[in-house]
């Protein structure tokens, strides 16, 4: 767990900033410390003559911080290390130490050859002796290479900034090769039969690495180390994908008699051992972690403030312009690739061209212009960057003067880790939040020590939910027949869902284990970031230039005909896509107006798994199947954000098999008047349902590592036929690995004329945001409570219940919201007698949730 240190002084306590922050009201203010640097030992198997040793020194280095002693004596004595010091710690150097002395020190060794492959070696008794080749074997003795590393990244621009890193070191013999989908073949070869540090990303381990074991073969025998850099990033979806093909990789890497010690990285991670061991499947009793920061840093201040006036992404160009023109270099944080390039080209435009240069940086850029960007950050040529989170991790830009964050970027994890972007030069820095209009974001302002204070969130991954395992499973088989005491590697779901895939004919059994049976290549059925595993380049007519990607998933909403898609300051009008080239068209254009999509939804909760009482209302979690369908598009001032008109759109349906966790809101009581209040009609309760969704979905980032994007929501008023106990299908409220019984064991059934339905569902199957949901319940509904009980409007903002991406007709009201809160976060009082009726089991029943642009 990382700890902050903070001054702890309220705003009045502070002197005034030395710059103003202009158009900004500071609502509070805290001051990080200067940490002072504390050295370790060099490590003893480092000698005073080692070429390691001689190129750290040629670089400047000639001590060590204590945190990066301590690692490298772990990860040397092949211990599995979780490092989570702070941003700027150089974590770094404290896995390359041992990587680079094993890889230019070690003898190679020639095993002795047993006559068989390593397919045959579990029979043959080979051990982790390393006996064998991918090919028949023929009595030849393979000579095993150096020790080999493995580093991954989540994106390519950490792989290149790491590589970078170790070309700087320039340790005498010490290959270094970055591999990923841009690497051209001669390249990638090389890599395969000469590196001994090989860095890439999940991606490429997934779909060519594994795949291509064989080819791999010398590299995997002799594989000693594998980093997993930023690992917090890690979580949902992705998460839960990276963590079956860490996997995948400690089975074929066993396969061919290695067993590699792992480093996993974050500056910025919650209960270390767990999380590591979920993403890695290592024991947690067996990974050592290293928390204790002896890197220097200097004072960081800390503002939270809202916009006087405006837009908080207009405060935030204003900010980023004034600082880009004092002659410092600033990185702005926003949550949307839309708002990276407005932000960016409005901060350029306020700036000045004298200035220096203020560009955007988001995903679906190429790498060429990643890589240009990073290079004029570090040379300085670029003075101000607007980024979505692919700046957030680790990629070392030195100097960063200023760190603005238009919202708060949905966990305190992903906060620490963008505001430690601020001070790399060990000198005074300063970092702004600035607050957008959303609940979460005003609840901070109001509860700073919830920011400050608490440790950053857990990772939310589940690697066996069937979503996820199955096709992972396949993979495996691909690679080598899946066979018993596989389970040690993918969990005890294995052979019950392995047995599935079998009777669906994807997988055959045969004596000898489970077998894939398609020519095709299994895992090209599978995106590790998306649930969608197709992807369109946007091109631009006539000059065939691509601009950038997009998934199959969201080309009817970010690219349908019509849209305004911006890129680098630029806009272009989006024609038609060609799904088969897999190609999206677009034109240069300035049409005034920028647009934003509709998006129609229909949500049908499946039986209820699990479920218990909340107040007088019901919480489960279940699967749900979810249809959307894109039906128009909103024209909004791209100046004023004022709608222009909306134009219809005649888009395919499409349908999500996800799960969910659902309130059910007992409603006869207000609609009765029995709880002393005025009687409410349906009208009313729909409005205040629908600005509960609004409530609730806006304060689930404060509980869970969860962005907007990754829960979707939606709410409906049901008649009593379809409201009852979500146990009565046999459920407990315990999920599984918990014990049974308490709230969810018993209690209440909802009755009466109907109740009130919210569903909050993972927009990426097998993500488990929503099961988190279910068991953060408790902590979401009092974070809640306290936003709209603090909240001074009378009829709703944005603070509360407004969201500003939704444009459901329907209406607000926020009083009925905070009386059907009230029935969920008030203990339910005893069921009057008769009033128990029905059973939460809606399979099959569906309802329509109305229009909402996404």
């Amino acid at each position: 767990m990382r700890e902050v240190q903070v001054a702890g002084r309220q705003q009045e306590d502070l002197p005034m900033p030395d710059r103003s922050l202009p158009g900004l009201e500071v609502r509070h203010v805290r001051e990080l410390p200067p940490r002072l640097v504390r050295y370790g030992p060099w490590p003893s198997w480092l000698s005073t003559d080692s070429p390691v040793r001689a190129a750290l020194e040629s670089a400047g280095i000639d001590r060590l911080w204590a945190h990066q002693s301590v690692a490298a004596d772990a990860l040397a004595a092949q211990r599995h290390v979780v490092l989570t010091t702070g941003t700027a710690s150089g974590k770094s150097l404290a896995y390359l130490l041992p990587i680079a002395s094993a890889a230019i020190g070690a003898s190679p060794a020639v095993p002795v050859s047993t006559g068989v492959g390593p397919a045959d070696a579990q029979t043959a008794g080979a051990g982790t002796t390393g006996v064998g080749s991918p090919e028949p074997s023929s009595g030849v003795r393979w000579r095993r290479r150096p020790a080999t590393s493995l580093y991954l990244a989540p994106t390519k621009a950490l792989a290149h900034d790491q590589a970078r890193v170790c070309a700087e070191l320039a340790v005498p013999g010490w290959r270094v090769a970055t591999v990923d989908g841009d690497t051209d073949r001669a390249d990638r070869q090389w890599a395969r039969d000469h590196a001994h540090h090989v860095l890439t990303n999940p991606d490429l381990l997934h779909a060519s690495l594994l795949p291509n074991h064989a080819r791999w073969a010398s590299f995997l025998r002799s594989l000693r180390f594998v980093v997993v850099d930023e690992s917090h990033r890690y979580r949902g979806l992705f998460g839960a994908q990276v963590a079956v093909v860490l996997r995948r990789l400690r089975r074929i890497a066993a396969h061919y008699g290695a067993d590699p010690v792992f480093a996993v990285l974050s500056a910025t991670t919650a209960e270390p051992e767990q999380t590591a061991s979920a993403l890695t499947g290592i024991a947690a009793d067996s990974l050592l972690v290293v928390s204790d920061d002896g890197s220097p840093r200097g004072p960081v201040r800390i503002s939270l403030a809202s916009s006087t006036g405006g837009a908080a992404e207009d405060a935030a160009a204003e900010l980023m312009a004034d600082r880009v023109g004092a002659g410092q270099q600033v990185l702005t944080f926003v949550p949307s690739r839309r708002l990276a390039e407005e932000v960016a080209r409005s901060a350029a435009q306020r700036a000045g061209p004298d200035c220096g240069e203020v560009v955007a940086y988001r995903a679906g850029y190429l790498a060429t212009d990643r890589r240009a960007i990073e290079r004029g950050l570090n040379d300085g040529s670029v003075r101000g960057v607007a980024a979505t989170n692919a700046l957030e991790l680790g990629v070392d830009i030195a100097g960063l003067d200023t760190v603005v964050l238009c919202g708060y970027p949905g966990q305190r994890a992903a906060f620490w880790q963008q505001a430690g972007r601020a001070g790399r030069r060990g000198g005074p820095a300063e970092v702004v939040l600035i607050a957008r209009p959303n609940p979460v974001d005003a609840y901070l302002l109001d509860h700073p020590n919830a920011l400050f204070d608490l440790p950053v969130e857990a990772s939310v991954l589940d690697p066996e939910a069937a979503p996820v395992l199955g096709p992972q499973l396949a993979a495996a088989a691909q690679e080598r027949p899946l066979r018993p005491g596989d389970e040690q590697w993918f969990g005890s779901r294995t052979w019950p869902i392995t047995a599935r895939l079998t009777d669906l004919g994807v997988l055959r059994k045969r004596p000898d284990g489970w077998y894939w049976t398609s020519p095709n290549r299994a895992v090209d059925r599978i995106n590790l970031r998306t649930a969608d595993s197709r992807t369109l380049d946007i091109v631009e007519v006539p000059t065939g230039r691509v601009l950038g990607t997009v998934s199959a998933a969201e080309v009817d909403r970010v690219v349908h005909p019509g849209a305004v898609y911006l890129h680098q300051g630029d806009t272009f009008l989006c024609g038609d896509a060609e799904a088969e080239a897999g190609e999206v068209y677009v034109r240069a254009a300035r049409p005034g107006y920028l647009t934003q999509a509709l998006v129609d939804t229909e949500v049908a909760p499946g039986t209820s798994v699990h479920g218990r009482t909340v107040g007088s209302g019901r919480l489960a979690y279940g699967p749900a199947q979810v249809r959307s369908v894109v039906t128009g598009f909103l024209r909004r001032d791209e100046i004023t954000g004022q709608v222009w008109d909306s134009t219809p759109l005649d888009c395919p349906e499409q349908v999500l098999a996800t799960s969910a966790v659902t309130l059910t809101v007992a409603t006869e009581t207000l609609q009765t008047g029995r709880d002393g209040a005025v009687p409410l009609s349906p009208a009313r309760l729909d409005a205040g349902l629908h600005a509960l969704e609004h409530l609730l979905a806006g304060m689930l980032p404060a509980v869970l590592t969860s962005d907007h994007d990754d829960i979707g929501s939606h709410s409906w008023l049901e008649e009593s036929d379809a409201c009852g106990d979500p146990l009565a299908d046999g459920s407990t409220g315990a999920l599984p690995g918990r014990s049974p019984g308490g709230p969810g064991a018993g209690g209440p059934r909802i009755g009466g004329r109907g109740a009130g339905v919210i569903a909050m569902f993972d927009r990426q199957p097998g993500s488990g945001y929503a099961v988190r949901a279910y068991e953060r319940a408790d902590a979401w509904l009092a974070a809640a409570a306290d936003r709209i009980a603090e909240c001074s409007c009378d009829g709703g903002c944005p603070g509360c219940i407004l969201t500003p991406g939704c444009g459901s007709s329907r209406p607000l009201d926020k009083p009925t919201c905070r009386r059907l809160l009230d029935t969920l976060t008030t203990p339910s009082k005893v069921s009057e007698p008769g009033q128990e009726s029905g059973a939460e089991q809606r399979a099959g029943r569906s309802v329509t949730l109305g229009r909402n642009p996404r």
